[in-house]
């Protein structure tokens, strides 16, 4: 038996499980994340020798793995929600992205900074980092397909997902930022960097993502349900893999006009799912992307598990342990809880939208990139053993909690419509 041998073995049963293991594991405290991060771990501990993937080591290889897996995920994201965009129907995912993601950025610096004595910009980094909640690990608080139920895009559904959509993109300037910091001041402070930074990492990148992601969803759109030629009028052949062209088409112009990919992607999945709501054509292409992100985030979350056994918390110190759980239990649900008052969410709606910000692999992705550009006081492994243990931390909470807080508004709001029509 070679190591190659071992390998096949594991990627063919990683994939039979990622097809097996949601019904499974459907309606009970359990994700498939939470399945395929126990299994890298129980692999690796296994003496067969199974390579471990070390995200300081070998950052471009999990900077690339993770970013793929992250725009495919949007894709989904975007053409999984029904409601039309507009300003009052969306208000909640304003809120949770103008309040929540801030504070949230603000609160885990200020921590990092005070609690840990990081240098500023690596402070700010682990805010930008650990602020945008996942669409990737969401699966059992997001929508549903397209044309589902009602249930499947109440409000709470909706809000996460959205969020999820929007902050993944959004978080880049605060990742910027930390960037520009630590160009401009090493591990001091300067706030040189500000003016430049506004004008091109917030506002400029942030408008060339949402005029992309508009103009290509807009020529997608038409192309898909309305162009004349019944060869180019896609939705007629019913192939799910186009989704993965709309995916890499809008993501690769952002990036070449030096815009923000990720807000791209989900724009144009958003504007794509507009252009005819009706059509069966959306489930196709939703139901595709969901299957390479579900192969990807097996894979990932498995090579994830094996860190851990190969040493990803070795460096991690109680405190950065404690600043871990305070962001999932505390800083997260405070500031989500802030963002919702005076909202049309009912009170246990709202709990739930302000407990459920999944950390995932955005945040590994994020991480990765911005080690490339800086060092960042030579804190790799701490940054990376905080932000893993996070992620594990949310995975195991919020995979456990998910389907029974989620299971629980169901049945509250099925009681509710059956006493108003009785």
């Amino acid at each position: 038996m070679t190591l190659s041998d071992v390998v096949y073995v594991c990627l063919g049963l990683g994939a039979l499980g990622a097809a097996v293991l949601p019904r499974l594991v459907s309606r009970r405290p359990l994700s498939l994340p939470m399945v395929f991060l126990a299994a890298g771990v129980l692999v690796a501990l296994l003496p067969v020798g199974v390579p471990t993937v070390d995200p300081v080591g070998e950052r471009l290889w999990v900077e690339h793995t993770t970013e793929v897996c992250v725009i495919v995920s949007l894709m989904g994201a975007g053409l999984a929600i029904d409601r039309p965009f507009g300003w009052r129907r969306w208000a909640n995912t304003w809120r949770l992205l103008g309040i929540t993601m801030p504070l949230t950025v603000a609160a885990v610096a200020l921590l990092a900074w005070g609690l840990l004595d990081w240098p500023p910009a690596a402070a700010l980094l682990l805010g930008a980092v650990l602020a945008p909640t996942d669409p990737v690990l969401a699966g059992e608080v997001r929508v549903g397909e397209p044309l589902g139920t009602e249930h499947d895009e109440d409000e709470v559904r909706f809000s996460l997902t959205s969020e999820a959509g929007l902050n993944d993109g959004l978080a880049f300037p605060f990742v910027y930022a930390a960037i520009a910091l630590a160009a401009a001041a090493g591990t001091g402070w300067s706030a040189d960097w500000i003016g430049s930074w506004a004008l091109t990492d917030l506002l400029g990148k942030c408008a060339v993502g949402l005029a992309v992601g508009g103009g290509v969803g807009r020529l997608l759109g038409w192309m898909f349900f309305r162009v004349r030629t019944s060869v180019l009028r896609l939705s007629e052949h019913m192939e799910g893999f186009v989704a993965l062209g709309a995916t890499f088409v809008s993501y690769g112009i952002a990036e070449v006009l030096h815009g923000y990919g990720f807000l791209s992607v989900f724009v144009t999945a958003c504007v794509i799912r507009a252009a005819e709501r009706s059509h069966g054509y959306h489930k196709v292409l939703h139901e595709f992307t969901e299957q390479i992100e579900r192969l990807l985030t097996a894979v990932l979350l498995f090579l994830l598990g094996g860190y851990l056994v190969a040493g990803a918390l070795s460096a991690l110190t109680p405190t950065g342990a404690l600043l871990g759980v305070l962001v999932l239990l505390v800083i997260r649900p405070l500031t989500g809880w802030l963002a919702q008052v005076r909202s049309v969410a009912g009170g246990k709606e709202r709990a739930v939208v302000a407990l459920f910000g999944i950390r995932g692999i955005g945040s590994l992705f994020y991480l990765s990139y911005a080690l490339g550009q800086d060092s960042f006081g030579g804190l790799e492994r701490e940054l990376w053993a905080i932000v893993a243990f996070t992620v594990v931390i949310s995975v195991v909470v919020h995979g456990v909690m998910a389907s029974p807080a989620i299971g629980h508004l169901d049945r509250r709001r099925d009681g509710a419509e059956l006493g108003e029509r009785s």
